[in-house]
């Protein structure tokens, strides 16, 4: 795999690895409900949510890759850009920047 020296470069590639309408959908599930675990662990003080919201987001993310995309997730080799890169291609599916 290309070594990238930008999250601008980067992210072509991520997205080609996400063509998949059933992969985003996946994503864009796990990530909401990180999301959801996240402030339910700050309203609950209970921080143990964290971790099951970072294991639920991967979780919905891998099937997506393994079940539906057939390719290796891009955070085996980018775990920084593709953390990121899953917020923005969420954000951009929000506010419809691409489909």
């Amino acid at each position: 795999m290309k070594q990238y020296q930008s999250f601008k470069e980067f992210y072509p590639f991520y997205l080609s690895q996400h063509q998949n309408k059933v992969c985003r959908i996946l994503h864009y599930i796990g990530s909401t409900l990180a999301l959801v675990c996240l402030f339910y662990a700050i309203y609950s003080q209970n921080f143990i949510f964290i971790l099951y919201g970072i294991l639920t987001g991967y979780a919905f993310a891998w099937v997506g890759h393994f079940f539906f995309e057939h390719n290796k997730p891009a955070t085996f080799q980018y775990p920084w850009y593709s953390f990121v890169g899953d917020w923005i291609m969420l954000k951009d599916a929000i506010f419809k920047k691409h489909r």
